[in-house]
């Protein structure tokens, strides 16, 4: 049987708890009965709110005074699916070949198991330099309505201010040490549905066919790119991810047609500039007819669909500098500093405090047989000391 290391050992505690969103399933049972030990003050809470399932989080701090370095995660995990389909258990944490597996194992209980293991290090030769907090939640994979957001508001209102703050998502595509993520692109998503008439196919003229229209609004959103790039992020991009007309007959001209989109922007624009230019774009292209039927102008109806989340960038080079540094030290690889890839947490925690993200490889995340090397947490674990130590440092100089 393989030896466990602490991080290990976390984390197979950790991955056996089923903690499926929105279950808490025993997870900050673990993380709370070890960080008590630590003496860490413990503070659990359920936020609830309307057609939300409730969701239970975790804030646990150790110290009072600045500065304040807090790191963030979740213990909530995606379904499994298809159990019998897994090498080994998905809630069980076996190792097999160097491989820890389990659902959660890199997304992000492992994470969470390598900082709270490099806490544990660190105490174990005395006192940190100021503060330390874990701000946990269950509600990270599910709608995220009452997780992070509401938890950070209720750390602001009793008084307490975070200096720095590490998101402990999977941000490598590769190798551990491949990138840093310092923000994250804005998302907004929408609704877009165009009127017409019902009638039958064989008499176009006595209907108004919505498909053409709605194909035609489509393609004054995605004919001309909405910006080149800034330097800091890649170009916004619109993606149409449904068209839905619900007519299950060939011969019926439907009365409406519509699409869903997404898209991903960057510092150019905030959540309500490009809300305005997609309208600003249909609207022109209402005004233009398809190739054929009525002369009419479109009509439409756009609903945004869900809360934006908006683009941040953090610019604080002491956390960026000791998140890189200790990388490279641990790793010998100079990571890239990223703004890719979709949204997290950190979309809220970019309001209370500078955030870096940094935390295993995330070629498993929500797969069938995530896994994680045991070398790598043991990586990982070494990194966080590093950026604890470093980033205190950076702050008394």
């Amino acid at each position: 049987m393989t030896d466990l290391s602490a991080p290990a050992i976390i984390l197979r505690d950790l991955i056996r708890c089923r903690s499926v969103t929105p279950a808490e399933g025993g997870a900050l049972d673990v993380l709370g009965s070890r960080l008590e030990a630590l003496g860490f003050d413990i503070h659990r809470m359920t936020f609830s709110e309307d057609g939300t399932p409730d969701v239970e989080n975790l804030y646990a701090r150790l110290g009072s005074g600045a500065p304040h370095l807090c790191f963030a995660g979740h213990t909530d995990v995606v379904p499994p699916g298809d159990e019998a389909s897994w090498t080994l258990e998905p809630f069980a944490g076996e190792v097999r070949d160097g491989m820890m597996y389990g659902r959660g194992a890199v997304d992000m209980k492992g994470g969470i198991a390598c900082f709270l293991a490099a806490v544990e290090a660190l105490l174990a030769h005395g006192p940190l330099p100021g503060s330390i907090s874990f701000l946990i939640t269950g509600d990270e994979e599910g709608p995220a309505i009452n997780g992070t957001d509401k938890l950070l508001q209720w750390v602001a209102e009793r008084g307490d201010v975070i200096d720095a703050c590490i998101l402990g998502e999977p941000t490598n595509p590769n190798a551990l040490g491949d990138a840093i993520k310092i923000g994250r692109r804005g998302s907004v998503s929408g609704k877009l549905t165009v009127h017409g008439t019902q009638g039958h196919a064989a008499y176009p003229h006595l209907a108004n066919n919505p498909v053409p229209r709605l194909m035609r609004l489509l393609d004054t959103l995605l004919t001309e790119p909405l910006d080149d790039g800034t330097e800091a992020f890649q170009a916004t991009n619109l993606e149409v991810t449904s068209i839905d007309v619900g007519n299950p007959f060939v011969n019926v001209i439907p009365a409406a047609a519509s699409a869903h989109f997404n898209v991903r922007f960057n510092d150019s624009w905030t959540a309500d500039s490009l809300m305005a230019e997609i309208v600003g774009r249909l609207d022109e292209g209402a005004q233009v007819p398809p190739h054929r039927g009525s002369n009419e102008p479109t009509r439409y109806e756009i609903e945004w669909r869900d809360r934006p989340s908006h683009v941040f960038l953090t610019k604080n080079e002491a956390l960026i500098d000791a998140v890189r540094s200790s990388v490279e030290a641990e790793t010998g690889r100079v990571p890239e500093i990223s703004t890719g890839g979709g949204t997290s947490d950190a979309r809220y925690i970019k309001d209370y405090a500078p955030v870096v993200e940094f935390g295993l490889v995330g070629q498993t995340m929500h797969q069938v047989d995530e896994r994680v090397a045991l070398a790598d947490l043991d990586a990982l674990t070494a990194i966080y000391q590093r950026v604890i130590q470093d980033w205190f440092q950076s702050q008394a100089a």
